[in-house]
């Protein structure tokens, strides 16, 4: 049987950091952002970690082993 392959979206959107934990980029940055504040622009920069309920699953993606 073949290997599985990992997800190509989650790889594109998520990371693994050493303690395996999922990091993750903010939503709202891509478009519409002239009537978005630069405070709130400059939050949106930073990036946050998938919430503990949705971590199994998107590690799942990014193993390869769905």
């Amino acid at each position: 049987m073949p290997k599985m392959k990992t997800h190509s979206g989650a790889k594109k959107r998520f990371r693994l950091t050493a303690s395996g934990k999922v990091k993750r980029a903010k939503m709202n940055k891509n478009h519409i952002l002239n009537k978005k504040s630069t405070k709130r622009k400059r939050g949106l920069r930073q990036a946050t970690y998938v919430d503990k309920t949705q971590e199994a699953t998107i590690k799942q993606l990014l193993s390869g082993r769905a």
